[in-house]
C-alpha cells in the first residue's frame, strides 16, 4: 500500500509528462518538478507533506495556460503569475484529496502556492527559497543572454528580495555569482 505522498507525488508527475516541451529529455515541467524536489530536500529536509507536495506540484501543468494568452507588460505578466498560482493551487488541491489528504493540508499547500505570506509563514517562505534556488542552479545561466544587463540585474534583484535572509546567504555562500548580482543577495 502506498502513502498518501507517494500518491499525490506520483500524480503530479503523471500531469506533468503530459508536458509538451522536451528539457534535457524529458517533459519540462516534469523536470522541474523533481529539481524542485531535490533542491527542498536539500534545503529543508525536515520539510512538512504539503511543502513537498506544493513544490513538487509548483508548475503542475503549466503550459496549459500560455503567457500569450495574456497582454505584454508587467500587468500582463503579473496577472498570468496569479492564475498560474490559483491554478496550481486548485489542481494540487484536487490531486491531495484524490490522494487522501484532509482539508487543512491541502488548504497549507495551497496557500504555498497562491504565495500567500511571503515573508510571514516559514512554509510559504520556504517554498519560494527553493524556488529561487532552482532557478539560479538550472535557469538563470541559460535564460541570462535573453535579457538587456539592465533587466536581468533587476531580476536577479526581484529573486533576491523574494529569499529569506537565510537563503540569500546560502546563495552566496553556495553560487559563484558574479558582482553586481552578488551585490544583490547581499541587499
Amino acid at each position: 500500500m502506498t502513502t498518501p505522498l507517494a500518491r499525490a507525488l506520483r500524480a503530479i508527475d503523471a500531469a506533468n509528462s503530459a508536458d509538451p516541451t522536451i528539457e534535457a529529455s524529458q517533459p519540462a515541467a516534469l523536470l522541474y518538478g523533481q529539481r524542485m524536489s531535490a533542491e527542498l530536500t536539500r534545503l529543508f529536509p525536515d520539510a512538512s507533506e504539503p511543502l513537498q507536495i506544493a513544490a513538487r506540484g509548483q508548475h503542475i501543468e503549466r503550459w496549459l495556460l500560455p503567457r500569450s494568452d495574456f497582454p505584454e507588460g508587467r500587468e500582463g505578466y503579473l496577472n498570468w503569475r496569479r492564475e498560474q498560482g490559483r491554478r496550481h493551487a486548485e489542481r494540487v488541491a484536487s490531486i491531495m484529496r484524490e490522494a487522501g489528504y484532509d482539508e487543512e493540508a491541502v488548504e497549507q499547500a495551497a496557500k504555498m502556492l497562491r504565495k500567500e505570506g511571503i515573508k510571514r509563514d516559514a512554509e510559504v517562505q520556504a517554498l519560494e527559497d527553493v524556488i529561487c534556488f532552482v532557478f539560479v542552479r538550472h535557469y538563470f545561466a541559460p535564460f541570462a543572454p535573453s535579457q538587456e544587463p539592465g533587466a536581468l540585474l533587476k531580476i536577479v534583484q526581484k529573486t533576491a528580495r523574494k529569499m529569506s535572509p537565510e537563503g540569500r546567504a546560502r546563495a552566496l555562500a553556495e553560487f559563484d555569482l558574479p558582482e553586481p548580482f552578488a551585490t544583490a543577495f547581499r541587499d
